[in-house]
């Protein structure tokens, strides 16, 4: 499964957002993601894509999340 993909699964399951609604370009922001959102939708990455994500700082589009996680 693509990395999107993953995220757009997670975003729906975790916090109730629609997948059609989330594309690359999408900001967390206007997808009403706060900073709780994203240490669960992180933690649920780390054990769905086997990664450790360490601090990141400065995702702002779900673009950047996917460049980040493909890069690990």
């Amino acid at each position: 499964m693509a990395t999107i993909d993953t995220i757009k699964d997670i975003l729906h399951e975790k916090l109730d957002i629609d997948p059609d609604a989330v594309s690359g370009d999408s900001t967390f922001e206007s997808l009403d993601v706060d900073s709780l959102d994203m240490v669960e939708l992180i933690c649920e990455l780390e054990d769905r894509c086997d990664v450790d994500f360490g601090e990141p700082e400065g995702l702002s589009t779900i673009d950047e999340l996917v460049a980040y996680v493909d890069s690990l």
